[in-house]
C-alpha cells in the first residue's frame, strides 16, 4: 500500500520471459570468462537500457558477422538467419546462440509447412528481427500483419500459418478467418509463446481494476507494445516508460490503484525500481 490508502499492484505475470533471462545468463557467463571479446548480433534484447549497459560492460552490438570476426559472438533472442549463423560460425572464435525457445519453434514449425507444400504466411510485425528470421526459413513466405492484408493475398490451394511469438491472439484470429476462405486448406500453428499470452492476460486484468497503468519495457519491444495497447483499452491513463526517470508525479494524482506491468525484456530490477519511485511519488 502507497500513502492515504493508494495501492501499487504489479500484475501477477510481468517482466522478463524464460528466454531472456537465458539469454541474460548467457552473457553474463561469457563475458565473466574473459580471454575474448564478447559482441553481441544486433541488441541481445529489446530493451535499450540493458542493452546500454552490456555495452557499458565491453559487450558491443554488431551488425553483421563480419564486424565481430576473431570474437566470441552472441546470436540475438529474436533469432538470426540461416545465412547470418553459417558465416557467424566461419568468422567468428565462439558462436553462443541465444535464440528463445520458442522463436525456434517458429523456424522449425515454418520449415515443416514449406517441406509438405503449404504457402507460408508469418503473422507477425513485417521488419521485425524475429521476423525476418523466420522468413529465410520457408522461402516463398509471406508477412500478414492484419486481416486486410490477409484478404490482399492470392488464394491458394493450401495454407500454412505460424505467429511472431510476440503476437496477439486476437490478431491470429482474425488473420485466420480470412484466410480460410482463401484456400482449400489452412493449417495453423499457433507459436505464440505462453509468456506472452499470461503477461497479455494479467495486464488485461489488472487495467480493468486501475486508475492508473504502467508499463515498463523498450519502446522498440513489440511485446511491450501490445501490453500497453492492451492496458490503454480499458485504462486510458496508461504511460509506457522505459525507467523510473520518465515516471511524473502528475500521473498519479487522485489515484486509489496503480498498476505495474513489463514486457518480456525487462528485468525484476527495472520493475523494483519503478515500483519504488511510484511509492516516493505518491508519498510526497
Amino acid at each position: 500500500m502507497g500513502a492515504e490508502g493508494v495501492e501499487i499492484r504489479v500484475a501477477r505475470e510481468a517482466g522478463a520471459c524464460y528466454g531472456v533471462e537465458r539469454a541474460l545468463q548467457m552473457v553474463e557467463a561469457a563475458a565473466a570468462e574473459g580471454g575474448v571479446t564478447v559482441r553481441t548480433l544486433g541488441p541481445l534484447i529489446h530493451n535499450p537500457r540493458v542493452v546500454a549497459e552490456l555495452e557499458a560492460r565491453g559487450v558491443g552490438v554488431v551488425s553483421s558477422p563480419e564486424e565481430a570476426a576473431g570474437d566470441a559472438l552472441l546470436l540475438r533472442t529474436h533469432g538470426v538467419t540461416p545465412d547470418e549463423q553459417a558465416r557467424a560460425e566461419r568468422l567468428c572464435a565462439r558462436v553462443l546462440d541465444a535464440t528463445c525457445p520458442f522463436v525456434k519453434k517458429v523456424h522449425l514449425a515454418a520449415e515443416r509447412l514449406a517441406r509438405e507444400g503449404y504457402q507460408v504466411v508469418v503473422v507477425g510485425e513485417a521488419g521485425h528481427p524475429e521476423v525476418e528470421a523466420t522468413l529465410p526459413h520457408a522461402p516463398g513466405a509471406v508477412v500478414v500483419g492484419s486481416a486486410e492484408e490477409a484478404a490482399r493475398l492470392p488464394r491458394a490451394r493450401r495454407i500454412g500459418v505460424v505467429v511472431q511469438t510476440t503476437a496477439r491472439r486476437a490478431l491470429l484470429a482474425e488473420v485466420v478467418g480470412e484466410l480460410l476462405g482463401r484456400a482449400e486448406e489452412v493449417r495453423v500453428v499457433n507459436t505464440i509463446c505462453e509468456a506472452t499470452s499470461g503477461h497479455q492476460a494479467a495486464a488485461d486484468e489488472l487495467a480493468r481494476e486501475a486508475d492508473v497503468m504502467v508499463v515498463i519495457g523498450g519502446r522498440i519491444s513489440a511485446n511491450t507494445t501490445r501490453l500497453a495497447e492492451i492496458s490503454a483499452a480499458r485504462c486510458p491513463n496508461t504511460h509506457h516508460v522505459e525507467g523510473a526517470d520518465e515516471l511524473r508525479a502528475a500521473w498519479f494524482e487522485g489515484a486509489r490503484v496503480i498498476g505495474i506491468t513489463a514486457g518480456a525484456s525487462t528485468p525484476a530490477s527495472q520493475i523494483e525500481a519503478v515500483r519504488a519511485e511510484i511509492e516516493r511519488l505518491v508519498r510526497r
